[in-house]
């Protein structure tokens, strides 16, 4: 069963079009987040109800970002500017107050160390859009944003002091060894009587993570971000295809525009039984006709490799016990998968 469409018009039309107040910065910087803050109705589910994008023009280019609902009637609209200039943007929805608000910002150049995302580079290497190298020195810490404040406070000190510039972290909490506790928020919000709605989501629940991706970008860390995970015991991994599709159009919404992001659609996606090949690939669909910037994005394994041969597929992000058999296989995954640049995973 497919996602339910918003209905074709969310207001009355006797409300007047691009009527909300808008709120948002006429500067930024190259690569930075820009983002305007929209105070528009709240009534029904805005969750699902209403659709909101924004159009931003520069010259002749022309990009759609799609934006959502955070609660409490404001809904956000997030944008990475790649060039400097004045950019222009129209927003589009299908509640009239939101519909048509227009604005423009001016892009300057990048702040001290930011040299944007990490691309493919030269098929079998990576660096960053500005054109400085990347190498990748990457750790795990899956569930390190449900920890709560000290923990997670300690997490992001011991990185600040060690030599990573990447980490591969969950959406969701994990039910594992070393993983037991209950985490602080859900990713949705409850019925009266204690089911979830996945309807609606919990903004808090994206708030603390987003922040959480910005503070890795302060410390110039790349955030490898795991959308789907088989080590559950609170239903994320067996959610009906509505959800799933929603849960991703809204992640993205909000991730997007952050530099530092990579898009992992699981962590060993052949444990999790409730999903198909079919559901993997309208998930990277899905992932990658939200995400105007084009961040990195691939499927990780346990047992048997994802077939990175498949056209969305910028890296590889390999599973192996046995190092020795993995240096050997190197340049047999390069003639395998040399289309694009990729990125060899070891767990050792």
């Amino acid at each position: 069963m497919g996602m339910p469409l918003p209905p074709p018009s969310y207001e009355l039309g006797s409300v007047i079009a691009a009527s909300a107040s808008a709120t948002s910065s006429g500067q930024i910087g190259l690569w930075d987040v820009w983002e305007v803050e929209l105070r528009g109705p709240g009534h029904g589910n805005p969750y699902v109800d209403v659709e909101l994008g924004a159009q931003f023009c520069i010259g002749s280019r022309k990009i759609h970002m799609p934006g959502f609902y955070d609660g409490d009637g404001v809904y956000r609209i997030r944008f990475m500017p790649d060039t400097k200039g004045e950019w222009r943007f129209s927003t589009c929805s299908n509640a009239r107050s939101l519909d048509g608000i227009e604005g423009r910002f001016v892009c300057v150049g990048a702040t001290e160390g930011n040299h944007g995302p990490v691309r493919v580079k030269n098929r079998f290497h990576f660096g960053y859009e500005d054109g400085t190298p990347y190498v990748p020195v990457g750790t795990t810490s899956y569930a390190w944003t449900h920890q709560g404040q000290e923990l997670e406070e300690q997490t992001l000190q011991s990185l600040a002091r060690s030599p990573f510039n990447k980490i591969r972290m969950c959406v969701f909490p994990k039910s594992y060894l070393y993983n037991v506790n209950e985490p602080a928020l859900e990713a949705f919000q409850r019925t009266s009587d204690g089911a979830w709605d996945f309807e609606r989501f919990n903004p808090d629940f994206f708030r603390h993570l987003e922040t959480r991706v910005a503070d890795l970008g302060k410390l110039g860390i790349e955030a490898d971000l795991i959308l789907f995970h088989p080590y559950d015991r609170w239903g994320y991994a067996e959610m009906d295809r509505a959800t799933d599709d929603r849960y991703l159009r809204y992640i993205v919404a909000r991730l997007a525009a952050y530099r530092n992001v990579w898009w992992s659609l699981a962590n060993e996606y052949d444990l999790m039984w409730a999903k198909t090949e079919d559901d993997w690939e309208r998930f990277a669909r899905m992932v990658k006709e939200n995400d105007p910037f084009g961040h990195l994005i691939s499927n990780h394994n346990c047992m048997a490799f994802y077939d990175f041969s498949k056209p969305w597929v910028t890296h590889c992000s390999l599973q192996r016990v046995d190092v020795y058999k993995t240096a050997e296989s190197t340049n047999e995954w390069r003639e395998r998968w040399g289309e694009a640049g990729r990125y060899r995973r070891m767990r050792v």
